[in-house]
């Protein structure tokens, strides 16, 4: 990673630039904007160009990303920066070493090493462990204890904490503490989706940084380079279904096919278009109960996810040109010519209605519902909307 691996926000960057070079970064930062915008990346960089042993040599690129301390931190094993995010209480409950270590703390390491490996492949990625209460005092203490010692290798402690408007309240004071006589070799590093959720007097000890988003134009050009075998069309669509959330984007870009063959989401999102209209004509309902059927045996449920929301996206581009018919920028324009002619053939329907319906489906097929009941049902709920005179 280095600054121009980073995704758009070239404002906040500037900020963090000038601050390097002027060696005048503040002690706290509380990095605050949507999920999968990538300001978590940008905290790491900044943590590693911190540390990094050639940062010196290129000031103005970042981190150099092959020196040892770089890959260090590429592995999350950075003797300096410490992440934290919301985790069980049993990973940090003392354990009397003369008793075999009991199944219920092996498997919350389990689980805690599984989201850690997938923080490495996919830097974007916000773990978070599900029985968590939050972040928690334990883990601040830890963190008091390790800010009074000296880094290493002359480098600088930076203290990443991911998703800080869980920070449990006790937890909130112990850090407050810290951020009113921060160590000079410590750098804090909030990360936050829900900045007003964060203690007030801890926000005012931090100097704030609003990320948005990326533009679908830099997520675009990310994905041509990341993966340049995609056409313009399964990079739009990525975009589109990704919704500028880039841990989407990457575990899009990572489904499809490397062979050269038909990019796997846009053949998915082509199957939703003809299950829907099968589901519009009366004398092929079957054959969409069939499309479902096909969809819950042998898709995985990423696939049967991409399968809806490329439907709500379709009627997203419908309603776009159902109020300017000249609306340039469709989620689909490589057919565009399909959904002009659905707002042709039924217009008023209602399609926030229809839309709420597949989200439901989502949301059930999420909680482990049977996929077949769930599309079955919401096919059925679709055609009484979609065929309502």
């Amino acid at each position: 990673m280095s600054w121009q691996s980073i995704i758009g926000h070239e404002p906040q960057l500037r900020v963090l630039k000038t601050a390097l070079g002027a060696k005048r970064l503040a002690h706290a930062y509380l990095f605050a904007g949507p999920e999968g915008s990538g300001k978590e990346t940008v905290a790491f960089e900044l943590a590693k160009i911190l540390n990094c042993r050639s940062f010196r040599d290129l000031p103005g690129e970042g981190s150099c990303g092959e020196c040892e301390s770089c890959r260090q931190a590429d592995r999350l094993m950075h003797p300096n920066i410490e992440y934290l995010f919301p985790v069980e209480a049993a990973l940090l409950e003392t354990i009397d070493p003369s008793k075999k270590e009991n199944k219920k703390l092996t498997e919350a390491r389990e689980r805690y090493e599984a989201l850690l490996g997938e923080k490495r492949r996919n830097p974007f990625f916000t773990p978070a462990m599900e029985r968590s209460m939050g972040i928690l005092t334990e883990q601040v203490v830890m963190l008091q204890h390790k800010a009074s010692l000296a880094p290493r290798d002359g480098g600088k402690k930076v203290f990443i904490i991911s998703q800080a408007e869980r920070l449990h309240p006790t937890a909130a004071n112990k850090l407050l503490k810290l951020l009113e006589e921060p160590p000079a070799h410590v750098v804090f590093v909030l990360v936050s989706s829900r900045p007003e959720s964060v203690l007030p007097t801890i926000r005012s000890r931090c100097q704030l940084l609003n990320f948005a988003r990326p533009r679908p134009a830099e997520i675009e050009a990310w994905i041509a380079k990341r993966a340049p075998q995609l056409d313009e069309t399964g990079r739009r669509f990525i975009v589109s279904l990704s919704r500028g959330n880039l841990s989407s984007a990457l575990e899009l870009i990572e489904a499809e096919t490397g062979d050269g063959a038909a990019p796997a989401v846009v053949g998915i999102r082509n199957k939703a278009i003809d299950y829907l209209r099968n589901v519009l004509v009366p004398a092929k309902f079957h054959e969409a109960i069939g499309a479902c059927e096909e969809l819950s045996k042998s898709s995985t449920r990423t696939e049967q996810l991409i399968f809806l929301d490329a439907l709500l996206l379709f009627f997203q581009d419908v309603t776009r040109r159902a109020i300017d018919p000249a609306f340039p920028e469709l989620n689909n324009p490589d057919i565009a010519e399909n959904t002009n002619r659905f707002v042709k053939a039924f217009p008023n329907r209602d399609l926030y209605q229809a839309s709420t319906a597949i989200e439901e489906a989502m949301r059930a097929i999420n909680r482990n519902a049977s996929v077949i009941l769930v599309l079955a049902g919401l096919t059925a709920e679709l055609r009484g909307i979609l065929q309502a005179k």
